[in-house]
C-alpha cells in the first residue's frame, strides 16, 4: 500500500457478537408445527376445527396482548399508538375466530353468513391501516402529504382495477342475490386493497427508527392480508375448512405480529430510536443509491402500469369496459398526472435551493482564510479551496492530485498516521471530527527557515476519505515555544533560570548518572554588586550581569549547565566523569570553580569605565542520598562561608556548616521565646566621675537568663540579627532594642521618683535608631510617660552602618537633642565613628574597649588615646572610657584627661537591688590622684602608683575579674 493508502485506510472495526438466535429459532419452530399439523389434518377433523378456530383465536389474542403490553411498558415511545391499534387489530381477529369456533365446533352448526364473526373480520382493516399511518415516515410539507395520499390512492385504484377486472366483478354471481352477502364479499378485498396498498406504502416510507420490528410488523400484516385474499377467491372460498393448510398463513402473521414490537431492542451494527439523527447524517459509500428510493420513484408508473393491464384484460377477453374499472383507471391517470405536476414543481424549488445553498457555500468555502481540502480514500487530494495560494503558498491546482502523505514532514507522518487510524476506527457518532497539528511543506511565496509551515486542521469523515480544515499556527507555534523559553530562562541573560536549573540538577542526581558522586553544584555571588547598583546606576549594574553571564557560559564545559538563579547570583552544574576518589574529585572541580572565580572577578568594561567586583563560590557534591533541594541548599551555604570567610574565594562544603546553621537557628528560636516568654532582664553599670568616683550615669544592659539560671549577654543574637541573612532575625533584634529602651526609661523613672535621678545611657545602633519600628516620636512618648527630665537619657550610638545617609541620622539625633537626649559616641576609636565625628551632633565620646586594654602598657596607644581626648575637650564633650578594669587604668586616663570610666575598676553590672544600694553610697573609691613627691610617672610598660595617705588600703586592690558577658551567680 502506498503511503497515502497507508494514511487513510480505514481498519477494519471490530464486530460485534452475533444477536441471539433463540427467539427466531422458537418461532420458526411454533409456526412450522402448525403449518405441518395443518398439512397433516391434524389428524382427525375434530382436532382440525379446534385448532382451525380456536388455534387462531389464540394466536391472535397472544399477539394482541403482546403489542398491548409492550405499549404500556414504553409510554414515552412515538410508535406507542401503532402497537396500540396493532393489539386492537388481533383483538378483533381473535375475536372472529373465537365465534367461527363457537359454531363449528361447538354449537357443530354452519357459520351464517353474514354473522358476528363478519363484523369483527372487517373490524381488523381500519385500526391496522391507521397503525400503518402511524408508522410511516410523517412528511415535512404539504406537498408531501398530498403525495402521499395520491400514492396510496394510485396503489390502492390499481389493485381495484386489476381485481375488478379479475374477479370482483364475477362475486355477486357467486354470492346470490342477498344485499347483505354482495356487500360482504365485497368489503373483505376492498380493506384488503387499502391493507396492501398501506403496507406497500409504509414499505417505501418507512421510517428510520425501529426497523426491524417495522419491518416484522408489515411482513405479518402482508402474510395475513395475502391469506385474505386467498379466502376471499371464490375458487377457494368454496373448499375452504377449518383446519386447512391457509389456516398455517394467518397464525404465522399473528405469530410474527406478537413477536414484531420487541424486536426493536437494539442489535450490534443496527441504530436505536436516539440514533435517528446520525443515521440519517451516517455517509453512504460513493455511488451507492438507495433501491427504496429508486422503487418509490417508480410507484406511480407501477400503478398506472397496473390499471392498464386491468382493461388490456377486459379487452382481450372480448368483454365491454366496465364503468368502475374506466372509472377507477381515470383516477389513477387523474392522480398520476397531479402527482407529476406537484413533485415538478416541487423539483424546481428544490433545485433553486440547492443552486442557492450551493452558491452560499462555494462562497463560503472559496471565501474563507482555511483551507479546505477533500482527501479521497487512497490519499490523493481531490479538491482544495483557493486559500491555500495564501496560506501554503502553493496553487490549489498545484496541489490536487498531489499524495497527502508527500505535503507532511517526515517526522511528523507516523504521529498523523497513527491518529487518523485512531479516527476512523472509532464510531462516528462517538467521535465526529479530531484534531491534527503537523508541519506542512510550504511553496516558494511562504517558504521560510526550513521551509515548512505548522499546521491545525480539524478533520472530518466524507465518503470514505477525509475533510481537511486547515490554518497555519506557525506563529503561534513560534509564541508558544518562545513563551516557553522565557518561562525557563531569565529574561536578562537568558541562561536558565532557578526552575531550570533545579529541573536538571533533580535529574543529575535521581537520574541515570545518579551514581555518578562527584557530579557537584557551583553557588556563585558576585561580590560588590550593591556598590555597583548604587554608584554607576542599575543600568550599568544589568549590563554587568549580562557580561558575567557570557563570561560564566564561555567558562563552563560543554557539558555542564550555568544559570542564573535571581539578583547577582548564579550557579553551574558540574557533571561527574564517575571517578570513586574523594580526592581527585575535589581537586578537579576546585580548579574548575577558581577558574570561574578568576574569570568572573576580572575588570568589566561598563560605559568607558573599569568596574571590578569579586566572586565567592560554593561548591557541594552530590553524595549518596543527597535531595536535589538538600544539595542546592548545601552549596548556598558554602557560598555564604566564602563570603564570611573574607570573599572572593572558593570554599567547598562541609557537614559542619549544617550544624551550624542548625545551631543559628536554635539561637534565633530561643531568642524569639525569650522575648515572647519575658526572660530578658536588665542591669546597669554605673558610669563614675574619675576626678571623684561619682556615679554620674548608669549604662544599661540587657540579659537573658538561661535554663539554668545563668545571664548571658545578647551579643552573639544581636550579631546574627543584625548581620544574618534572614530579615526575621534583624526584625527580633530591632524588638530587643526597643524592649530595652523601653524597659531602661522605665525602671529610670521609678528610680527617679524614689530621689535617685541619674541618666541612663542606652546603647543603639544607627541602624535601629532609623528603624521605621522606632518613629521619631517614639522616644518623646516614654520619657512623658514615665516623668523623665531632659538630660535623663544618653543614645550610644554604636555599630554605625556606612550605607546609612549621614546626613538622614544626622537630622535624627538634631531632633532627639531638642527633646533633652543627649547622644554618645560609643566605640570612638575604631572604624566609623571617628569619621562620622565630624558629621553627628554628639555629647559624649565613649573611648573603646580595645584602646583602654593596652593604654597602659604601649606607649603609641597612649599618645593616640591622648589625642583623642584633647578633640574630645576641645569640642566641648564629655569622654567616657569603657572597660576599665583596673586602677592604674584610672589613673592613666585621668591624667589623660578623660572625665569619667566605666568598668571592673568601680563595677560590674549590677541588678536593681545592688544598684539602689550604690546609688545610696552615691561614689566609689577611686586610687590617690595627688599624693606628696610621687607624681604618677607614664614610661615604658612600668606604672609606677602613689598611694595617697588618705586612700585606703584597699583601694589598691585589684577588684576580681569576671566575664563582661557572664555572670556566675544570678543576681537577686
Amino acid at each position: 500500500m502506498s503511503a497515502p493508502g497507508a494514511v487513510l485506510s480505514r481498519p477494519s472495526a471490530p464486530a460485534g457478537g452475533p444477536p441471539s438466535m433463540v427467539p427466531q429459532v422458537a418461532l420458526a419452530v411454533v409456526c412450522g408445527g402448525y403449518a405441518l399439523g395443518a398439512a397433516l389434518g391434524w389428524g382427525s377433523h375434530e382436532i382440525a376445527l379446534f385448532m382451525g378456530d380456536f388455534g387462531l383465536s389464540a394466536a391472535a389474542l397472544v399477539a394482541a396482548v403482546s403489542c398491548a403490553l409492550y405499549a404500556r411498558r414504553h409510554r414515552t415511545s412515538r410508535f406507542r399508538p401503532a402497537w396500540m391499534l396493532f393489539a386492537a387489530s388481533s383483538a378483533m381477529a381473535g375475536l372472529g375466530n373465537g365465534v367461527w369456533g363457537w359454531y363449528e365446533v361447538v354449537l357443530r352448526a354452519e357459520v351464517p353468513s353474514p354473522s358476528l364473526a363478519d363484523f369483527c373480520f372487517l373490524l381488523f382493516a381500519p385500526p391496522a391501516i391507521v397503525g400503518l399511518l402511524v408508522l410511516a415516515k410523517r412528511p415535512v410539507s404539504r406537498a408531501g402529504w398530498v403525495c402521499l395520499g395520491l400514492d396510496a390512492w394510485l396503489i390502492a385504484g390499481s389493485l381495484v382495477t386489476l381485481s375488478w377486472s379479475l374477479a370482483l366483478a364475477h362475486t355477486t354471481h357467486f354470492q346470490g342475490t342477498s344485499v347483505a352477502q354482495s356487500a360482504l364479499s365485497l368489503a373483505y378485498p376492498l380493506l384488503d386493497i387499502v391493507l396492501v396498498s398501506m403496507v406497500l406504502v409504509l414499505h417505501f416510507r418507512r421510517s428510520s427508527v425501529h426497523r426491524s420490528a417495522i419491518n416484522t410488523a408489515v411482513a405479518a400484516l402482508a402474510l395475513t392480508v395475502l391469506c385474505d385474499a386467498l379466502f376471499s377467491s371464490p375458487l377457494l372460498r368454496d373448499h375452504y375448512r377449518s383446519g386447512q393448510i391457509l389456516d398455517a398463513g394467518w397464525f404465522a402473521g399473528s405469530i410474527l405480529l406478537a413477536y414484531a414490537p420487541w424486536v426493536a431492542r437494539r442489535t450490534p451494527g443496527e441504530p436505536a430510536a436516539d440514533d435517528l439523527q446520525r443515521t440519517a447524517r451516517r455517509p453512504q459509500p460513493p455511488g451507492s443509491r438507495p433501491i427504496a428510493g429508486s422503487l418509490a420513484a417508480l410507484t406511480p408508473y407501477l400503478a398506472a402500469a397496473v390499471c392498464t393491464l386491468g382493461i388490456l384484460t377486459n379487452v382481450l377477453d372480448g368483454r365491454r369496459i366496465d364503468k368502475v374499472v374506466l372509472f377507477t383507471g381515470c383516477t389513477v391517470v387523474l392522480a398520476l398526472v397531479v402527482r407529476q405536476g406537484i413533485m415538478l414543481l416541487d423539483n424546481i424549488t428544490l433545485t433553486q435551493e440547492l443552486a442557492q445553498k450551493e452558491n452560499h457555500f462555494r462562497s463560503l468555502v472559496q471565501g474563507s482564510s482555511d483551507v479546505i481540502m477533500i482527501a479521497a480514500p487512497t490519499g490523493v487530494l481531490r479538491y482544495v479551496s483557493p486559500a491555500a495560494a495564501g496560506v501554503y503558498g502553493r496553487d490549489a491546482e498545484e496541489l490536487v492530485g498531489s499524495e497527502l502523505a508527500s505535503l507532511i514532514h517526515p517526522e511528523d507522518l507516523g504521529r498523523v498516521v497513527h491518529e487518523v487510524r485512531r479516527f476512523l476506527a472509532a464510531p462516528p457518532e462517538k467521535e465526529p471530527t479530531t484534531r491534527i497539528e503537523c508541519r506542512f511543506r510550504a511553496g516558494d511565496r511562504r517558504a521560510g527557515g526550513d521551509g515548512w509551515l505548522n499546521v491545525e486542521s480539524t478533520v472530518n469523515r466524507h465518503h470514505g476519505g477525509l475533510i481537511f480544515n486547515s490554518r497555519d499556527v506557525t506563529e503561534r507555534v513560534r509564541l508558544q515555544a518562545q513563551l516557553q523559553h522565557n518561562a525557563s530562562h531569565d529574561a536578562l541573560t537568558d541562561l536558565p533560570n532557578r526552575a531550570l536549573f533545579t529541573e536538571r540538577v533533580s535529574q543529575a542526581v535521581t537520574g541515570r548518572r545518579a551514581s555518578d558522586h562527584d557530579t557537584a553544584v557551583l553557588y556563585i555571588d558576585l561580590d560588590g554588586f550593591k556598590q555597583v547598583n548604587d554608584t554607576i546606576g542599575h543600568q550599568a549594574g544589568d549590563e554587568l550581569l549580562v557580561q558575567a553571564a557570557r563570561r560564566l557560559g564561555e567558562s563552563v564545559r560543554s557539558g555542564d549547565i550555568a544559570a542564573r538563579l535571581g539578583g547577582d547570583e548564579f550557579a553551574a552544574l558540574i557533571t561527574g566523569d564517575g571517578t570513586r576518589d574523594h580526592t581527585a574529585r575535589e581537586l578537579r572541580v576546585h580548579e574548575i570553580a577558581d577558574r570561574l572565580r578568576i574569570k568572573l572577578s576580572e575588570p568589566y568594561r561598563i560605559d568607558g569605565r573599569d568596574v571590578r567586583v569579586a566572586a565567592s563560590i560554593g561548591v557541594a557534591f552530590a553524595d549518596p542520598g543527597v535531595t536535589p533541594s538538600a544539595l542546592l541548599r548545601n552549596a548556598d551555604m558554602a557560598m555564604y562561608r566564602a563570603k564570611q570567610a573574607g570573599k572572593g574565594r572558593v570554599e567547598m562544603y562541609a557537614p559542619q556548616m549544617q550544624a551550624e546553621v542548625v545551631q543559628r537557628a536554635e539561637l534565633a528560636g530561643k531568642l524569639r521565646t525569650a522575648l515572647h516568654d519575658g526572660e530578658f532582664t536588665l542591669l546597669h553599670q554605673p558610669v563614675v566621675e574619675l576626678s571623684s568616683g561619682k556615679v554620674t550615669a548608669l549604662a544599661a544592659h540587657a540579659r537573658w537568663r538561661s535554663a539554668e539560671g545563668i545571664l548571658f549577654t545578647p551579643h552573639e543574637f544581636l550579631r546574627v540579627g543584625d548581620r544574618g541573612r534572614r530579615t526575621e532575625d534583624g526584625a527580633r533584634a530591632a524588638e530587643l532594642s526597643r524592649w530595652q529602651l523601653e524597659e531602661a526609661l522605665e525602671q529610670a523613672g521609678a528610680r527617679h521618683r524614689a530621689g535617685h535621678p541619674v541618666p541612663v545611657a542606652v546603647r543603639l545602633s544607627a541602624r535601629r535608631l532609623m528603624d521605621r519600628a522606632m518613629p521619631p516620636r517614639t522616644v518623646e512618648t516614654l520619657l512623658d510617660r514615665h516623668g523623665l527630665p531632659p538630660g535623663s537619657l544618653v543614645l550610644e550610638l554604636s555599630d554605625s552602618d556606612p550605607r546609612i545617609p549621614l546626613d538622614e541620622l544626622e537630622r535624627r539625633l538634631v531632633a532627639l537633642r531638642r527633646l533633652g537626649v543627649r547622644i554618645a559616641l560609643d566605640g570612638f576609636g575604631s572604624g566609623y565613628a571617628a569619621m562620622a565625628l565630624r558629621r553627628l551632633p554628639v555629647d559624649v565620646l565613649r573611648l573603646d574597649r580595645g584602646m583602654i586594654d593596652g593604654v597602659v602598657e604601649s606607649p603609641r596607644l597612649r599618645k593616640i588615646t591622648a589625642g583623642l581626648l584633647r578633640i574630645a575637650a576641645d569640642l566641648g564633650m564629655q569622654s567616657v572610657a569603657d572597660g576599665v578594669d583596673l586602677p592604674e587604668q584610672v589613673l592613666a586616663l585621668h591624667s589623660m584627661g578623660c572625665t569619667h570610666g566605666q568598668g571592673l575598676a568601680f563595677s560590674g553590672p549590677l541588678d536593681e537591688p545592688r544598684l539602689r544600694c550604690a546609688l545610696a553610697r552615691g561614689a566609689y573609691p577611686v586610687p590617690d590622684l595627688a599624693g606628696e613627691g610621687r607624681a604618677v610617672v607614664l614610661s615604658g610598660s612600668a606604672v609606677p602608683v602613689r598611694r595617697g595617705a588618705a586612700a585606703a588600703p584597699e583601694s589598691l586592690v585589684h577588684p576580681p575579674l569576671r566575664s563582661n558577658s557572664e555572670t556566675s551567680v544570678p543576681p537577686t
